[in-house]
This record gives structure tokens, sequence and C-alpha cells, in this order.
């Protein structure tokens, strides 16, 4: 049976399918808007005059920046105009005026913007464009310099354009970064406005800055990257960096920061590098150093702000200090201390021993005694402890050579620290002081949490200790003690403060923190005045909240060698926390007293065992809080709340060890 045909005498008649009618907008205003600035400068990109085109992209540029305009102009299908036709334009005056365009508008929307643009190809246009400029800015039989002012300057605008379009194209999806990553002709281009090859000309100088603040984000965890920085002779990247890095313009801010996520993208590969963070260190603490409070406030905009740059040094300080323990600068990776290992042994002795414990972890034949004895044979006594201590220590030349050989973490203790402390103690009277405080609370705060990971209990690790101990001390007396006698109403100063003070309680455990007054009992009542209260930085994890890091740094001030009323506050405290399940205490908080309750009361060696655990009746009220723990930790989701549900089995499952090695450790009368 033949097919009918379909009839086509109206086909030429028919709408294009792919176009949209955009209808105006229901505002009187932006209708007006529409009709005389937007629909004019439309229908001029579109025109087949050169000189209206270039008008027309050289007015949109003017008005982009405007929001009515902008979001009218999209509405107006812009993006497709320039796509098509402004960047393909013979006119080098309206190629550059549309990458303007482009530019302004992935930096004033949201990142699905460049998501956009990704999907519709942009980087096929961007990687004809960076190739053209390139052979402009390297063209050795016309001269740039020799080139018309306007050329110089339409080529210029194209590379500034192009910069910023691929930073915020590169920030907005890592699917995109590493599309740009893998583009030679980009990458050249990036590379080549960011070294010295063409510091002849003062317009590619300028535009320095943004070349090496979108290097900084694609070198940033890309090993195949940075490896090619190191390796390119031509154009000298690297070279241009090592040069830069000493200067505390924003260019070398800039370069340290490239530098900084260069050297952690090569750790452990086989590129010999011959330096470290501790080069960049010095610029970046003396960078922090020129600020001052309520220093004048500029107009400028981007990295010609110093604010900007300083926070850039204290975000790129605080890098260095979180990433220490994961770099080849830093000491053994942290053990578990000699004697919380040992409570552990006894704590699964008294489990086995009482049926209590249900991880299958105790004794299951008689095999495991016989281990017992030839583990306890191995160990080392006193003496011997204090003898192998005294030949390891007694040295002061080794042990001033153990810290010589972490060059990052002794520029950090000995040049970043006091610039940072400065900062941190500042009273802010303005946002920018406000911003930076933060900024520097963060650095401090990483930096403290990396050494307290260090494991002090080993010997060989005694000099990293000396010299961090007068430095947390003096976090301590200087951030910590000011920031909380002041009983700030500020959450997130509080949040930060608060974990800083845990770090660093953390990293002098073992050693008496000289308290300014009573900070144990502002603790406590910072905790029942924010009780509840979700985390600030990060809502999804409840063991970011500022009531957890309350309680943490709680039981690290109640360790030995703690006075025994300090111990006794802290410890009530804790306890309370316990006795207000399952409703009136957050699971997280719970979760976190627990640990630091076996923490703190799991040796019985310490006088405070004795006369505030056993004194003040603690193991009744322990075993009276356990079946409200159980109830607890059934009410957590394990699907929703996977973390804490993972945590609180584990707390609840060490609560019934704990309370069996108690019971079988009790001091005799």
């Amino acid at each position: 049976m033949g097919k009918s045909r379909r009839n086509r005498a109206n086909a030429g008649h028919r709408k294009n399918p792919i176009a949209k009618t955009v209808k105006p907008p229901s505002d009187p205003e932006l209708a007006a808007l529409r009709e005389q600035k937007i629909l004019p400068v439309i229908q001029d990109l579109k025109s087949a005059d050169t000189k209206a085109r270039s008008a027309a992209a050289t007015a949109v540029s003017n008005i982009i920046q405007d929001t009515k305009c902008r979001k009218l102009l999209l509405r107006e299908q812009i993006v497709n105009t320039i796509l098509t036709q402004t960047l393909t334009d013979a006119a080098l005056e309206s190629r550059a005026a549309g990458w303007g365009i482009l530019q302004v508008l992935a930096q004033e929307e949201e990142p699905d913007f460049c998501v956009h643009l990704y999907r519709v190809d942009i980087l096929t246009a961007i990687e004809f464009a960076a190739k053209s400029v390139t052979e402009l800015l390297l063209s050795k039989e016309f001269e740039f310099n020799k080139k018309s002012k306007a050329e110089q300057t339409f080529v210029l605008s194209i590379s500034q354009s192009l910069i910023s379009l691929l930073t915020a194209l590169a920030e907005a999806q890592d699917e995109i970064l590493e599309a740009i990553a893998h583009n030679a002709i980009i990458l050249r281009l990036i590379f080549l406005i960011g070294s010295n090859s063409l510091s002849h000309i003062p317009g590619v100088v300028s535009l320095r800055s943004d070349a090496l603040a979108c290097s900084m984000i694609l070198c940033e965890d890309n090993q195949e990257l940075a490896d090619k920085v190191i390796t390119t002779k031509e154009p000298p990247l690297y070279d241009t960096l090592m040069s830069l890095r000493e200067d505390t313009s924003s260019d070398g801010i800039l370069a340290c920061g490239v530098l900084h996520n260069l050297f952690v993208s090569l750790e452990g590969a086989e590129v010999a590098l011959p330096a470290d963070d501790s080069v960049l260190i010095p610029t970046l603490s003396k960078a922090i150093s020129f600020f001052q409070p309520g220093q004048a406030i500029t107009d400028a905009t981007g990295w010609a702000n110093p604010i900007e740059c300083q926070q850039l040094a204290l975000e790129i300080l605080a890098s260095i200090g979180s990433n220490l323990n994961h770099s080849g600068d830093a000491a053994e990776a942290p053990k578990l201390e000699n004697g919380a290992a040992k409570d552990d042994e006894e704590m699964d002795d008294a489990d086995g021993a009482d049926g209590a414990g249900s991880d299958g972890e105790g004794p299951e034949n008689d095999g495991d005694d016989d281990e017992e004895e030839e583990e306890e044979d191995d160990e080392m006594d006193q003496d011997e402890m204090e003898a192998d201590m005294e030949m390891v220590t007694g040295n002061d030349d080794e042990e001033e050579g153990n810290i010589d050989d972490l060059p990052v973490l002794k520029a950090l203790i000995q040049i970043a620290l006091p610039a940072l402390i400065r900062i941190a103690s500042l009273s802010p009277s303005d946002d920018a002081s406000t911003r930076l405080q933060s900024h520097a609370l963060s650095a401090l705060n990483n930096i403290a949490w990396s050494v307290s990971l260090i494991d002090f209990a080993d010997p060989h690790n005694s000099s990293i200790q000396s010299a961090w101990q007068p430095a947390g001390q003096s976090l301590w007396s200087n951030v910590v003690a000011p920031i909380l006698a002041s009983d700030t109403a500020d959450l997130s100063l509080a949040t930060h403060v608060t974990s800083l003070a845990w770090a660093v309680a953390r990293s002098l455990r073992g050693h008496e923190v000289a308290l300014a007054g009573e900070e144990h009992r502002r603790f406590i009542s910072l905790y029942q005045a924010t009780k509840g209260a979700p985390a600030i930085h990060d809502a999804e994890d409840p063991f970011q909240a500022l009531g957890v890091k309350c309680v943490g740094v709680l039981g690290q001030l109640a360790l030995d060698p703690a006075p025994v009323e300090r111990n006794r506050d802290i410890g009530t405290f804790l306890i309370a926390l316990l006795a207000g399940l399952p409703d009136d205490t957050p699971a997280a908080d719970a979760v976190e007293a627990l640990n630091q309750l076996f923490d703190i009361y799991g040796n019985e060696d310490y006088e405070y065992d004795r006369e505030v655990f056993w004194k003040d009746n603690f193991l009744k009220q322990m075993e009276e809080a356990l079946p409200k723990t159980r109830a607890l930790v059934k009410t957590i989701n394990k699907q929703k709340q996977a973390e804490l549900r993972l945590r609180a089995d584990e707390a609840l499952l060490n609560f019934s060890r704990f309370l069996a090695y108690k019971r079988k450790n009790k001091p005799k009368a």
C-alpha cells in the first residue's frame, strides 16, 4: 500500500522548531526598559553593518552589569546571539566585546550558567580564540608592541576575558576543570600570561594576577598538571613562580598559592622538587603583618584590593597547616599512646571476664592468655623506658636537628604563628577585620589540630613537643582566653575559638595548660547557653556543632595533670549530660561525652580517679545512664545519620567494656 504524502503547501511558512517567542515582561518598568534599551541592541547585534554590530556589542558590555538589563538580555537569548554571531565577527572590536559580555555573565550569574556554556561547547570557541591571541602575542613578524593601540587594547581585552571566563568555568564543576586542564592550547595561553615570557608588554603583565589565580585553581589536587608546570620550560611558569614567591604583592601571594598546590599535588610523586611549603611561609606571614585594624578601605576590586590578598595569604597558611600530617614534612604517623593502648587492653580483659562485651574481640581460647603473658614479658619496665628516654632526649643537638628536619612545621611555629596570633586576637571594628580574624583562627586551628595528632609519647618527637609547647601555651593565653572572656555572642567566633581550644589542649596533653582564669567553667556556660545549636560551618555534620566542641575541650582540660577540683567540675558536667539522655542531650554531645569520660577515667593511677570518680560515685551514675544510652542509639536512623549511628554504636559498645573495666579495678578501701 502506498504512503500518502503530507501537504507541503505551507512548508515555507512553518516556524523554526527551536526558536522561542520571548514574551515581554509583565512589569511595566521592565517592559519599557526592554523596548528602550534591550531590543534595539539585540537587533543591532544581528545587523549586516559591521559598525552597527560593533557599537551594539559595546553597548551591551556597558549595560550588562546592571541586574535588570542582564536578566532581560538573557530572556532575549543574548548568549546564543553572541556564540553564533558576535564571537565569529570579522571585527576584532566586536569579538572583544562579545567575550567581555560572556565573562561578566559568568561572574554575575550562578554556576549553572557556566555549566550551560560548557554544554554548548564554549571550550571549542575559547580554544580557537586562545590560539589566535597566543599567535598575536608571540608573533615575531608583527611585533605586538608595534601594532596599533586599538588592536593591542582589543587583544588584551580578549585575553583578560578568556582567563576570567576560564576561572569561572573551572570553579563551576570538576568536569569542566578537567577539560580545561587537558587542553594544551588553552593552558599555553594561561601559562604564557602567568609567566615572565611577555614581561616586555606592560598590558600582559597587568593580566598576570588573573592568570595566576586561574592556574592556582587548575593545579589543585592535579598531579598531572602539576607535573606539566614543573617540567615545561616554555613558557617558564615554574621559574616565574619561584622568582615571585618572595614578593608580598598580589602576584607574589598568588604565586605562593600556585606553588602550594603544586607541592601538595606532587606529594609522593617521583618528581624531585627543589623546595617545599617552608619557602612560602615567610612571604605569606609578612603579607598578613601589613594589616592594621581600621586601615583605609579601598575601592579597588579583585586582586588589587589588599584585603583580598591578605585573605588569600591566610587561606594558604590554613591549607599548609591542614596538610602537615600528609606531607613529607610531617612527623611519624600518629600512634596510639602507650598508656591508652594499655587501658584498652585492660578493658578488653575486663570485658571478656565479665561477659559484658558483644564485639567478639575478647579472649576466645586459652592461647590468648599465653600471648598476653608473652606481650607483658616483651614490654619495657619503667626504668628501661626512662633510660631510653634519657638516651634519646639527652643530646640537645639531636633535638634541635629533629625540628630542623621539619622545615614546614618549624617555619609555621617560628614565623607564621606570631603573625596569625596578632590577627586572631584583634577586637574587630569592621567587616574586613572580622573576616581576616575568622581566617586567622581557621589557620591556627588547622595547625594546632595537625600538631595534636603527633604522638608525643614517642621520645623521638620530644624536640617537636619542646618547640610546640610554648607556642601552644601562647595560643591559649593570647587568643583562646581573651576571646572566651569577652563572652562573645557571635556563634561563628565562639565555634572557631572552641575548636582551637580543643586542638591546643589536645596538643599540650600531658602538660598542665596554664589557664588565665577558670576557662573550663566558661566553656560549661557556653555549652549551656548554646545547647542544641546546629553546626555553623557544616550543618549536615552534628559533630561539628559548638556543643560537641565544648565537650571535647572540657574533656582535654580534665586530663592529668589537671587539678582534682577542675576534674570534678568537668566530670560532674559530663555525667550530667548522660543523665539527660535520651531527650535533653543531643546524641552527638552524648557520644563525645562518653568518649571523653573513657579517656579521663580509663587509668586508675591518676589521683582524680579515686578522689573524683569513686568518691563522687560516678560508676553508679554511669550504670544508670547505660540503658538511656541504648535507648538513644535506637532512635538514630542508620540511613539518614550513618556517621552518627556508627559512632554511637561504637560508644555504646565501649560503654559496657568501660564499666566492666572499672568494676574490676575498683580501689581497695
